[in-house]
C-alpha cells in the first residue's frame, strides 16, 4: 500500500470528484458492504465513501469523523480511540489513536495540599484533558490504508458539521445531564439552545468545526497538529487554566500495535491490546471458561461461572495492566492456558468467590459510558471494528476556543491517586498512575471472531461493561446454529468488575427467579435503572453474504448495501439539508 500525498484542497478534491463523466460511472462495478454504527447519518456517510470508490479504510474515515459531528458526546476530534483492521491481504493491525497525558502532567497534578483528590478537577475543564488522538489515526488510516483522498473521506462530516443536522432525543438527553458543565464555558454553548436543553427540532450547526475539518483535509496531519488550529488549542487551554504546550501536539503520534489473538471453542478471536485492556480481559475470561462445564449447565450455573470469570479477569486487569510503553505487564502469563486453568480451578460451582477473599487487586478507572462504536465491512476482505471515545458525555464540556473542537476528559482514566474511587466508585493500581507522555488503560475494545461460518466484527460503548458485553457477544454468537447478529446485539446484560463485588444486570431482562438463584449461589445482584451499551455488528459469511444490527437500546442503524461504485456518489453539500430530512422521516432521527 502507498503513501497518498494529502495536500489537495476540499475543494478541488470535490470537483475532481464530481466532474467524473456519466459514461466512466457507467462502467463501475455493483458490490455489497456491511456498515453498523451508532447514528443514521455516520452509517451513511461510510456508505457515501465507499460508493465514490473508497473501501472499508476510506469508510472507516468517514464514519469516525461523522459521529464525532452528530454525536458530540460521545466521540470527536478532541478524543481518541482505536481500530482494529483486517486487509484483504490477511494482516490484523491495531491502530492506538488513544489519548497522551500533557507533557507538564505529574502523578500527584489532581491532588489538593492535603494529599487527596480535588473533586471534579480530572473531569471539567481543560485541566481534564489528554492530547487527542483522533485527527492523527484520521489522517493514519486515509494516508495508510485507504483509496480515495482525506478530503473525500471527510466531506461527508464537514457538511454536517457546516450545514447541520436536526439533534435527536438522545443527544438532548445527554446535553440535559451535562447542562452545568456545557453552560459554564462560553464556547460550548453551540451544544446548546438559549443556554438550555435544546427542544425538539433543534438542528446543531458547528461552523468552526467545519473549519477545523477543512483544515485537516487540506493539511492532514499539520492542519490540527500545528499551525493556526495547534495555537488555538494551546492559547484556549492555557488561559483557562490547562497545561498543554505546542510541543504536546507537535509530538503525537499514532503507534500500531500487534492485535491479541487466541482460540476459544474453535473461534480465533482478535482484540485490543494495552493500553486497551480488552484483549487481556476477555482472553482470560473466556479460557476460563473453556475450563469449566459450560454445554453441561443451565441458564443460572452459565450465569454464575461467566460472573466468576469476569471477576478474575477483572481482577488481573486492575493489578498488572496500563500503557505498555510505560508499564511492564506479565502479559505471557495472562494469556496462558495453564494460567486460566489454574484461576478456574478456584471457581467454586456452587457458590460466589468473594472479591475479598482472592488476592490483591483493585478495579480499574475505565472508560466512561459515553463512547461510541461502529463496524465496517466490504467485499474485499477488509474490515475494521473502530470504538472512540471522550470519555464522559461531552468530554470536559470545554471547546477550545475558535476551533470548535470538544475537549476529552480522559486524564479521569488514570488512577489520580492508588486506592482512591474516580467517578464510577472505582479504585486504581500503580500501573495506571499519572506520568507526562503516557497513555492511560482503556476498556474500549474493538473486536473479530472467526470461525467455520465467518467473521464477526463488533464492539460498544458502555465504561467498564465495554468488555463483558463483548463477552456477551462472543458467548452469543457461539451459541447460535446460524448467526444472528439482531439477537447478539440485542441480549441482556450483566457485569461484574472484580470490585465493587457486585453483579449489575440490566432492567426487565432476567425473572424474578434467576436473579434470586444468583443471590442464593451469594452474589450480590443489583439492578440498575437503565440498560446499557450500544453494540454494533456486522457479519460476512464464508460465501460472502452480509448481516449487519444496530443495538436497539441506541439510535443507530446498521445495514447492508448493495453499492454501485461511482465517483459522483458524494451528494453536493447542498443536499445534505434534504438527506438528513430523509431520516427525520424515516424515524432514525427526530
Amino acid at each position: 500500500m502507498t503513501l497518498k500525498n494529502n495536500t489537495f484542497s476540499l475543494l478541488s478534491a470535490l470537483i475532481l470528484l464530481f466532474s467524473m463523466s456519466a459514461s466512466q460511472a457507467a462502467e463501475t462495478r455493483t458490490f455489497r458492504a456491511g456498515i453498523a454504527s451508532a447514528h443514521p447519518l455516520a452509517t451513511q456517510a461510510g456508505f457515501e465513501v465507499l460508493a465514490a470508490g473508497g473501501n472499508a479504510f476510506d469508510a472507516a474515515v468517514a464514519v469516525s469523523a461523522a459521529l464525532g459531528v452528530v454525536e458530540p458526546f460521545g466521540s470527536g476530534l478532541g478524543g481518541g480511540g482505536f481500530w482494529l483492521l483486517h486487509t484483504a491481504d490477511g494482516r490484523d493491525v491495531f491502530v492506538d489513536g488513544r489519548e497522551r497525558a500533557p507533557l507538564a502532567a505529574t502523578r500527584d497534578m489532581y491532588l489538593d495540599k492535603n494529599g487527596d483528590v480535588r473533586p471534579r478537577a480530572s473531569l471539567d475543564g481543560p485541566l481534564a484533558a489528554g492530547i487527542p488522538g483522533v485527527p492523527a489515526a484520521l489522517v493514519h488510516l486515509a494516508e495508510r490504508y485507504g483509496r480515495l483522498t482525506l478530503a473525500a473521506d471527510l466531506a461527508p462530516a464537514l457538511r454536517y458539521a457546516e450545514r447541520g443536522f436536526p439533534a435527536g432525543p438522545a443527544y438532548r438527553r445527554m446535553a440535559s445531564e451535562r447542562l452545568a458543565a456545557l453552560s459554564a464555558d462560553p464556547a460550548a454553548r453551540v451544544f446548546l439552545q438559549g443556554g438550555g436543553v435544546p427542544k425538539p427540532g433543534f438542528r446543531l450547526l458547528q461552523p468552526q468545526l467545519a473549519q477545523t475539518l477543512r483544515r485537516i483535509a487540506q493539511q492532514g496531519h499539520a492542519g490540527f497538529y500545528a499551525g493556526p488550529v495547534a495555537q488555538e488549542l494551546v492559547r484556549s487551554v492555557r488561559e483557562a487554566g490547562g497545561i498543554w504546550t505546542a510541543k504536546d501536539l507537535q509530538s503525537y503520534r499514532v503507534i500500531e500495535r500487534r492485535p491479541i489473538q487466541f482460540t476459544y471453542r474453535g473461534a480465533k478471536i482478535t482484540a485490543a491490546p494495552p493500553p486497551s485492556s480488552g484483549g487481556v480481559v476477555l482472553a482470560e475470561a473466556l479460557q476460563i471458561l473453556d475450563r469449566l462445564p459450560m454445554k453441561q449447565a443451565d441458564r443460572v450455573q452459565r450465569m454464575h461461572y461467566t460472573i466468576e470469570a469476569m471477576r478474575r479477569a477483572y481482577q488481573d486487569r486492575a493489578r498488572f495492566l496500563g500503557d505498555s510503553d510505560f508499564v511492564a505487564m506479565p502479559m505471557q502469563r495472562l494469556l496462558s492456558p495453564n494460567y486460566a486453568a489454574e484461576r478456574a480451578r478456584g471457581i467454586d460451582p456452587e457458590s460466589a468467590t468473594p472479591s475479598a477473599k482472592l488476592s490483591d487487586g483493585a478495579a480499574m478507572p475505565t472508560q466512561g459510558p459515553q463512547t461510541t462504536h461502529f463496524s465496517v465491512v466490504d467485499d474485499e476482505g477488509n474490515r475494521v471494528a473502530g470504538t472512540l471515545s471522550l470519555n464522559m458525555m461531552f468530554g470536559s464540556g470545554f471547546v477550545a476556543g475558535s476551533t470548535g473542537v470538544l475537549l476529552n476528559d480522559e486524564m479521569d482514566d488514570f488512577a489520580s491517586k492508588p486506592g482512591v474511587p474516580n467517578v464510577y466508585g472505582l479504585v486504581g493500581a500503580e500501573a495506571n498512575s499519572i506520568a507526562p507522555g503516557k497513555r492511560p488503560l482503556s476498556s474500549m475494545s474493538p473486536t473479530f471472531v472467526e470461525d467455520s461460518r465467518g467473521v464477526l466484527v463488533l464492539g460498544t460503548p458502555g465504561g467498564s461493561r465495554i468488555i463483558s458485553m463483548v463477552l456477551l457477544g462472543i458467548l452469543e454468537y457461539l451459541d447460535q446454529p446460524r448467526p444472528d447478529p439482531l439477537l447478539i446485539v440485542a441480549r441482556p446484560r450483566y457485569h461484574h468488575q472484580f470490585l465493587p463485588d457486585r453483579v449489575q444486570v440490566e432492567p426487565a431482562s432476567f425473572s424474578t427467579n434467576t436473579l434470586q438463584a444468583l443471590e442464593l449461589m451469594g452474589h450480590e445482584v443489583e439492578v440498575v435503572s437503565r440498560r446499557w451499551g450500544n453494540m454494533q455488528v456486522v457479519f460476512q459469511g464464508r460465501d460472502g453474504h452480509m448481516l449487519a444490527a444496530s443495538d436497539p437500546r441506541g439510535e443507530g442503524l446498521g445495514r447492508v448495501q448493495s453499492i454501485r461504485e461511482t465517483t459522483s456518489a458524494i451528494p453536493a453539500a447542498g443536499r445534505m439539508l434534504d438527506e438528513v430530512d430523509d431520516y427525520a422521516d424515516q424515524g432514525f432521527i427526530e
